[in-house]
């Protein structure tokens, strides 16, 4: 079992960085992402040396994800995570250092106590927002200026990863992750394909089949006459519907 969220993603990227880790579909705006896990990894470093160059984050410091599931997402909070920093996934305001949020949410993420706010559109093609919100920086425009690979200090297994009523460690955090994997029936080298409607919470969608080693196509606003042949064609062995 991996004992820290970064171990896990980098031994994912490691089997086989060229393949598709985290494929994404929007049946209500025809997008459609693919991800490798080297570009996944580019991502989430990214987001890492944003956080820390950036802005300068370091341990013990917490950032909001308040977004839904989405590429970006998985993107901001294992770039969180890489960072050393403890990704609150937001039940109810609490002062943090960052705010990650989307259009629909800025007036909840504008209750949250913190210095630096970022929001993205979760836009096909990782577009920039034609608007950005007042107080807000555009996620996919700043992020691009950082570097693709972060070299920062290795997390500790003992580190906090997610804040919450329960708080969770790296540690704790994979020992969930394995035990959801196993009761949701993902194993190693599984194609996962789920619905964000059913399983939302990315305990399911992002961080059990990254403890499991499998790889995801998630589908928001998923079309029931498409199961079928998506599911063919991304060869899925598994399907949370």
């Amino acid at each position: 079992m991996h004992t820290t969220i970064p171990q896990a993603l980098a031994d994912a990227v490691r089997r086989d960085p060229t393949t598709p880790l985290l494929t994404w579909y929007d049946d209500a705006t025809g997008d459609r992402t693919e991800l490798s896990g080297a570009t996944l990894d580019n991502w989430v470093s990214k987001t890492a040396n944003l956080l820390v160059d950036g802005l300068g984050l370091g341990q013990g410091d917490t950032v909001a994800v308040l977004l839904p599931p989405h590429w970006q997402t998985a993107a901001v909070a294992l770039g969180v995570s890489a960072a050393g920093l403890t990704a609150d996934l937001g039940d109810r305001p609490q002062p943090v250092e960052v705010v990650f949020t989307c259009p629909d949410r800025v007036a909840e993420a504008a209750a949250w106590p913190a210095v630096d706010r970022y929001a993205t559109g979760l836009l096909p093609l990782a577009l920039p927002l034609r608007e950005v919100p007042p107080g807000f920086v555009d996620y996919v425009t700043e992020v691009r200026n950082h570097g693709d690979h972060y070299r920062g200090a290795p997390v500790a297994p003992d580190d906090q990863a997610l804040a919450g009523p329960i708080p969770l460690s790296h540690l704790g955090v994979m020992r969930n992750a394995t035990e959801r994997a196993a009761e949701l029936g993902i194993t190693a080298g599984d194609r996962v394909l789920i619905d964000t409607r059913t399983h939302p919470d990315p305990m399911d969608w992002l961080y059990a089949p990254l403890a499991a080693g499998a790889s995801v196509v998630l589908c928001a606003n998923l079309h029931p006459s498409k199961v079928t042949s998506r599911a063919e064609a991304e060869k899925v062995t598994v399907l949370l519907t």
